[in-house]
């Protein structure tokens, strides 16, 4: 039988390994001063006080991590609400996945969810790319994170897909231990939210069948949509497009990767709306096709509901109507909402320095807001 010692370069941490990371983490200047952003309102030696009592990862979780998450939500949106809890049974272990537009928050708004049901928390798929210091890292695995690794080369690429492939077959069939992971790798930078075929791929590589379909669903795959109302990173995400438009080979800093997590933590989101889907239904007629085509129809099913569940919100079908030119939606928001949402798009734009083409970015950001609605009417 697999041990979980087999995954140490890539799991979460165990309880018997709290206490020490505590102590490393408050003697750590960094994540003390971001103990002054995460809890403005309370001085840092109360904080570290009360984590040095922390004893388990249970604990780290509702006593740090589900506090904050607590604060944000009142201060950062107009409400966190979810529908289709009621497919999620306590009793069994799922893989949750979902469309992925914030680098931090679309999972842990899912265990929050999770959480206020008695569900177990998942541990959580994060690329290895946002982790920069070994802080962060020995904070995200307090947080239940297990290392997506990326960028290697062919062969070790492979390996370290396989070795993430058995981690989370593991966790799901013999620890019952729920997972999330996004259904693409990086976040979505246009609103058209589409799973990987690599992502089913790598899925499918720990399974003991020649049969996709028999080892995805294994897995009791969950797709979850998340629909937030705005999103702070969206100009980020649109210059971002025009400097790669403008030059192919730009690639995001790690300057930039923490301004987008920070961004999308504090900033406006409005309302937030969680779908939890029926766990994925494989007809076993689809096991005659081959292997990449199983591996389609499991991305597809996943997209269906993905898209057919997202909450559509007055700032969506403004933004489809702006980017069609039509009316086509115009009984879903009035006038108001219109220019309210125009000006908030405007003076998120305005936040970009030296800015050479606003035109672009203006039309990225609309259709952003408009592609869940382009992508809901296909499954209709």
């Amino acid at each position: 039988m697999t041990q979980i010692s087999d995954f140490d370069s890539i799991r979460p941490f165990n309880d018997s390994e709290v206490s020490e990371v505590i102590d490393k983490l408050c003697s750590e200047q960094y994540f003390l001063r971001i103990l002054t952003y995460l809890f403005p309102a309370r001085p840092v030696s109360e904080t570290v006080a009360s984590m040095k009592q922390i004893r388990t990862i249970d604990d780290f979780q509702t006593k740090f991590i589900l506090p904050f998450l607590d604060e944000l939500i009142s201060t950062t949106t107009e409400g966190l609400t979810a529908s289709g809890l009621e497919n999620v049974d306590s009793q069994h272990s799922y893989l949750f996945m979902s469309n992925h537009r914030d680098i931090i928050l679309d999972s842990a708004l899912i265990n929050v969810k999770l959480h206020e049901r008695g569900v177990e928390t998942t541990e959580i798929a994060i690329g290895d790319n946002l982790l920069i210091y070994d802080w962060i890292t020995d904070l995200v695995k307090l947080n239940k994170s297990f290392v997506v690794r990326r960028n290697l080369p062919v062969r070790q690429q492979l390996e370290a897909s396989e070795t993430l492939s058995t981690f989370i077959r593991d966790s799901i069939v013999n620890r019952h231990q729920n997972i999330w992971i996004a259904q693409r790798e990086g976040r979505s930078k246009n609103g058209d939210d589409q799973t990987q075929g690599s992502v089913i791929k790598m899925l499918n590589l720990s399974g003991s069948s020649h049969n996709v379909i028999d080892n995805i669903r294994e897995l009791n795959i969950v797709p979850v949509s998340i629909s937030y109302e705005y999103d702070p990173c969206d100009y980020l995400k649109a210059h971002q497009a025009l400097l790669k438009r403008d030059n192919p080979g730009y690639q995001k800093s790690q300057s930039e990767d923490l301004t987008h997590m920070s961004t999308g933590l504090r900033g406006r989101k409005g309302r937030v709306h969680l779908s939890f889907g029926t766990p994925l239904s494989l007809d076993d007629s689809l096991g005659q096709l081959g292997k990449n085509a199983q591996i389609t129809m499991v991305a597809d099913a996943i997209d269906e509901q993905i898209h057919s569940h997202y909450k559509l919100w007055p700032c969506n079908y403004i933004a489809y109507d702006a980017v069609s030119g039509s009316t086509r939606f115009a009984d879903r928001y009035t006038p108001a909402d219109r220019d309210e949402f125009m000006a908030y798009v405007h003076e998120h734009i305005s936040r970009i320095d030296s800015l050479t083409d606003a035109d672009f970015v203006l039309r990225n950001i609309l259709e952003m807001y408009a592609n869940p609605v382009a992508n809901k009417m296909k499954t209709v």
